[in-house]
């Protein structure tokens, strides 16, 4: 089968890099193809075409913060905290082929993935909501210590 995936956190240098090399890890291993896009403070890496969106039985989206999903509409879907994908990729892709043999049944969106929660800093929240103010002062702060 062919999947997609988006693995996402606030920050995207750890958890979502783990994230998307342990879905390709597992992907490859089970016979299964995938194309997994990481999406971070700093951008988005190998953004996924309208192509492979197209040619894929199910989409993964495995985020810490909120992934826009419109461009998956009537594709088949589990959505996970970015945790799942780094602790339990064989599960997650497990669930996926279920779901995409199911045709999308209700269910595979666990419904956790949805952050901002309150308890999140400014930096965090920034990066959820969007607002490229927050997250330059955050990049900002973190290039300055490194370099202090």
């Amino acid at each position: 089968m062919k999947f997609v995936a988006v693995t996402a956190c606030p920050t995207g240098i750890a958890h979502s890099q783990m994230a998307a090399e342990n879905l390709e890890r597992v992907a490859e291993a089970t016979g299964h193809e995938i194309d997994v896009e990481i999406q971070g403070a700093m951008g988005t890496e190998n953004e996924l075409s309208g192509e492979s969106i197209e040619a894929a039985d199910a989409v993964i989206i495995a985020a810490a913060t909120s992934v826009e999903r419109d461009r998956f509409d009537g594709k088949p879907l589990v959505a996970v905290p970015v945790q799942d994908a780094v602790n339990g990729g064989e599960g997650l892709l497990d669930r996926a082929v279920e779901v995409a043999k199911n045709d999308g049944a209700a269910g595979a969106d666990d419904g956790r993935s949805e952050p901002p929660r309150p308890d999140q800093g400014p930096l965090e929240r920034g990066v959820s909501e969007g607002r490229a103010d927050e997250r330059a002062n955050g990049l900002l702060a973190r290039l300055r210590r490194f370099f202090s």
